[in-house]
């Protein structure tokens, strides 16, 4: 279909132009006269609907796929659970491996535990055009509980139609490029049939995103006599609820978010809790507000334990030593994408996916496979939709890549300056440091507005906010007031 109706007239009329039979990479079409000469300056972009798989459906999966659907591309959604949310879908279940080391574990995706509630305000949780509102009915509190997140997402594949995009209980578990020439990309995915048999499909797409996740394959700490210590040791992953730690000594390593959660939640049932994080000396003290729980910090990079005692005792470096019964690993997670088979183009190295052009394209195989949602330390929600529209334009033709070798060229020279500056490998996807460069940088790619500046100053504040409010910082903390004192400011 022609894009300028006085042009299709001149098609119409027999007026001797005709569509060229070479297409330039971003679909562009020239016309030329009966001699095969350009007859006028003007091109045309012949538009095409490629077919795109997008590997997962929860909040990066749902807004890549609203964003392609806008740019008239041809989606389908593989999600391996029965419901949108994917780490939003509550489970109760937890893996059989409570580090999640073994491979051959069947993997529970969500990390969830069942009181948990947003660490960021619902106000900077939402999409650009479709907000994290307080809706009639549920939970008002400007730090929900994650329901209301699954709620928000269940509003959204509706408002937005789509469900019909979705392919539930579809678990892809090969994506392979088959022709290069025409970038054909095949999508395998399998389905239960019953408890003991699946059913397994394959289909052809000339694009694929990965939208998977990074809160589902544990990375789990390093310390001397791990493996042979005899008591409990599991990943927050698979912490539900309190109860079982019920008159327990718990070690608790890590200091993220779910560390304190879990550490307020566990305290007042165990018997003691030690919490080992990494800080500039070695030092034991108490925690504020709690009269069983003690925290050990280690000056050691690398480890957050001194060791662990085949007689159930863990040695921190302050000296101390207690006799625990469990150890929780708050240690965050690792890229995993077992489906993907690249031959080696895309590799995760130390948690670095590379090479990605700006944490998103591949550059030898760009545009047709992508990631959406890989940056962490970043609002989610202002990176997934950005990138999941920078995808969608590209796609569509709206927007060019660079060359490959340029693109490569960028990778190379952000690893180059990261080796330089002593930043290791593992935080090649944090943005934290870099403010909101990237965020600004994909709004100027897309010719929109970039992100409000009260939610650049929310972010890089939400640290001092949480140690001056304390652990009851979600429910003290005036929001909307902080906000408008911020805008009436800048």
């Amino acid at each position: 279909m022609l894009l300028f109706p006085w042009i299709n007239k001149h098609f119409n009329s027999g007026a001797g132009l005709k569509e060229s039979k070479s297409r330039y990479p971003n679909g562009e079409t020239q016309l030329l006269n009966r001699s095969g000469k350009p007859s006028i300056v003007i091109v045309l972009k012949m538009r095409q609907s490629y077919k795109v798989a997008v590997v997962g459906g929860g909040f990066a999966g749902l807004v890549t796929a609203r964003e392609l659907k806008r740019e008239g591309l041809l989606v389908t959604v593989f999600e391996k659970a029965d419901h949108v949310g994917g780490i939003w879908l509550y489970n109760s279940r937890v893996e059989t491996d409570l580090l999640g080391l073994d491979p051959n574990r069947e993997i529970v995706h969500s990390s969830l535990y069942r009181s948990l509630r947003v660490n960021l305000p619902r106000q900077i949780m939402g999409f650009m055009d479709y907000p994290f509102m307080k809706k009639e009915g549920g939970d008002p509190r400007t730090f929900p509980g994650h329901e209301e997140v699954l709620k928000f997402l269940e509003d959204f594949v509706r408002d937005f139609r789509l469900m019909e995009l979705i392919r539930f209980g579809h678990e892809v578990v090969r994506v392979e490029l088959t022709d290069e020439a025409r970038h054909k990309w095949v999508v395998e995915s399998r389905t239960r049939e019953t408890e003991s048999r699946w059913e397994s499909k394959e289909e052809l797409f000339e694009a694929v995103v990965i939208c998977n996740g990074k809160h589902t394959e544990p990375k789990i700490a390093e310390f001397p006599g791990r493996d042979a210590w005899p008591g409990l040791q599991m990943h927050s992953h698979s912490y539900r609820t309190p109860e079982q730690f019920e008159n327990k000594i718990v070690v608790l390593i890590g200091n993220g978010s779910s560390a304190k959660d879990i550490l307020k939640e566990i305290s007042p049932l165990a018997s003691q809790v030690h919490q080992a994080i990494r800080g500039p000396d070695s030092q034991l003290k108490r925690l504020e507000n709690h009269d069983n729980a003690w925290q050990h910090s280690m000056t050691v990079t690398y480890q957050q334990i001194e060791c662990a005692r085949k007689d159930g005792k863990v040695v921190f470096q302050d000296g101390s030593i207690v006799d625990a019964d469990v150890i929780i690993h708050c240690t965050g997670y690792k890229f995993h994408f077992p489906f993907l088979r690249s031959n080696g183009t895309v590799t995760v190295d130390d948690n670095r996916v590379g090479p990605l052009y700006k944490h998103v394209f591949p550059p030898s195989l760009a545009p047709w496979l992508s990631f959406v949602a890989l940056p962490y330390k970043a609002v989610p929600s202002i990176v997934m939709e950005s990138q999941a529209k920078w995808v969608a334009k590209v796609l569509s033709g709206k927007i060019k890549l660079p060359t490959q070798a340029e693109m490569a060229d960028s990778v190379e020279e952000l690893y180059r300056l990261m080796e330089k500056s002593g930043r290791p490998k593992h935080l090649t996807h944090t943005l934290q440091q870099d403010k909101f460069e990237y965020e600004n940088w994909l709004a100027t790619q897309l010719d929109i507005r970039p992100p409000e500046r009260w939610k650049e100053i929310m972010f890089f504040s939400m640290e001092k906010i949480k140690s001056y409010y304390g652990d009851k910082y979600r429910d003290a903390w005036d929001v909307d007031k902080w906000i408008q004192e911020v805008d009436c400011s800048n």
